[in-house]
């Protein structure tokens, strides 16, 4: 295990001048071959635009190489150990799995593997776009250096994500380390994994390791998926304690000590220190845009370098040819998002239509399990805009979830006082795939009868959203005995 450099990299250096043959000129020049960047690049192209993507490292970006792919990769394979060894309740007989960790590494490279071509230099080229593979730097407010190439165009995009951001503790540089870019290179047992970072990619890969045999501890400086719902987090949290996981939150780490093999990590709770001893180090303590080699000063951009690019709601940089999409530009850091802007971009950069961001439209999902999924407005902002009802149905109510024994979990769901759906979360089995109802409902401004009114097939886990609907006019009806009558409708369905 090997510490990697997790800055931006070097940029080339500018040449003091250019033949006309190093002179390419573009439409529109893409900075960065992540999920977003390549979002725009095939559908500009796909539009007859003139399009330079430029990317100095991986193609794919994060989301392939270091991110969602290998992560889902992981899970998956640990999933099939925790299957092997919970089976009995089903009537068959458990076993302790073993694992092969070199065959789990190759899986998730396979995984990669077959999705890389996707993303590759051959694939866009043959879409038409022309791909430089080399650091870029602006050189002024309309031309990019990259490689040997100057390049300008009528617009530049940059989308190029970020990296993970290491925490400010003594000793940390003095010993080894994993973060998502090395960990899925992995190919060893560990016998304890200490985890900096009780975030989202922290407890995925805290369970993931658990499961396929590891002791797991994870320390947290302030509250687990402090991010989240606190009623959802902390039922999620609870049930990764309960599988094993060793979660301490409202620690303040001291110091790091080791070297390879052995990790010792001082921590304080409250006034009590403890020293906790491990075999290996995961750092998930959060990423910074991969912004600081741009030379974005000299394209007149404005940008701060833990938060991002300055962007409008139209994704519009303080340079106006220039728009910003993605973790670069600041804001929720998923795959997902970066798409979602570059359809907004597209819009506005070639079709010049008014298009802007929404919040409230992004879900975002932690893919342990069980899952926890959220969009829209949280309960606590839906309050400061007014009154509301919280509608919540359990998992355990619903017919699948019990034939599954997956019947931990339940839905929440904020709405207005006429019914509109502001926002929702779901932890449990599938709930990533069971917010897309809720993402529609709020992109729509439905109400919650629309969702009531819905005929959904038997049985499903998909029932329990409509459950949940249900329970808006037990909780508004004035009359107990007709609070009485739509739940039993509500069980009904």
């Amino acid at each position: 295990m090997l510490k990697r450099d997790v800055g931006d990299g070097g940029a080339g250096k500018i040449l003091p001048s250019a033949s006309k043959s190093d002179v390419i000129t573009a439409d529109l020049c893409v900075i960065g071959a992540g999920p977003g960047g390549l979002s725009v690049a095939a559908a500009a192209a796909a539009l007859g635009r003139s399009v330079v993507l430029v990317e100095k490292h991986k193609m794919g970006g994060d989301c392939l190489n270091y991110g969602c792919v290998p992560s889902k990769a992981l899970l998956a394979a640990a999933k099939r150990a925790h299957i092997m060894r919970t089976s009995d309740k089903f009537g068959i007989a458990s076993v302790r799995p073993e694992v092969d960790w070199q065959a789990v590494r190759d899986h998730i490279r396979d995984v990669i593997a077959e999705i890389a071509p996707n993303d590759s230099v051959e694939r866009f080229t043959a879409l038409g776009v022309r791909v430089i593979q080399a650091a870029g730097r602006f050189v002024n407010k309309r031309t990019l250096q990259a490689g040997e190439h100057l390049i300008r165009a009528r617009r530049f995009v940059i989308a190029t994500g970020s990296s993970p951001v290491l925490p400010e503790i003594p000793g940390i540089d003095d010993v080894p380390y994993f973060t998502n870019e090395t960990i899925f290179e992995n190919a060893s047992p560990i016998a304890h994994l200490i985890v900096i970072g009780a975030g989202p990619i922290g407890l995925e890969l805290a369970q993931a390791y658990v499961r396929l045999g590891s002791r797991v501890t994870v320390l947290e400086s302030a509250t687990a998926l402090g991010k989240e719902d606190p009623e959802l987090a902390r039922y999620l949290v609870n049930e990764l304690i309960r599988e094993g996981i060793d979660v301490r939150e409202k620690v303040a780490i001291e110091r790091i000590d080791g070297c390879e093999g052995e990790v010792r990590v001082s921590i304080k709770t409250g006034n009590a220190s403890e020293s906790i001893a491990g075999t290996h180090l995961f750092v998930a303590t959060g990423r910074r845009p991969n912004i600081t080699d741009l030379n974005l000063e000299a394209a007149k951009v404005k940008y701060d370098s833990r938060s991002g690019i300055k962007v409008s709601q139209g994704l519009v940089a303080s340079n106006r040819r220039i728009f910003a999409i993605g973790d670069c530009a600041g804001g929720p850091q998923f795959t997902h998002v970066a798409n979602y802007h570059a359809g907004i971009t597209i819009r506005r950069a070639l079709f010049r239509l008014p298009a802007k961001v929404d919040e409230r439209l992004m879900p975002r999902v932690t893919f342990t399990e069980p899952e926890l999924a959220y969009v829209g407005l949280s309960e606590e902002q839906a309050r400061l805009a007014g009154e509301i009802r919280v509608l919540r149905w359990p998992y355990s109510e619903n017919d699948r979830a019990q034939a599954e024994r997956a019947t931990r979990g339940f839905v929440k769901v904020i709405t207005d006082k006429r019914g509109r759906v502001l926002g929702a979360g779901i932890v449990g089995q599938q709930a990533g795939e069971l917010i897309e109802i809720w993402s529609l409902a709020i992109s729509q401004n439905m109400k919650i009868k629309a969702l009531a009114d819905l005929v959904l097939p038997y049985p499903t886990l998909s029932e329990v959203n409509k459950r949940a609907a249900f329970r808006y006019y037990a909780t508004a009806a004035s009359s107990p005995v007709v609070r009485k009558v739509v739940s039993m409708l509500a069980k009904l369905g």
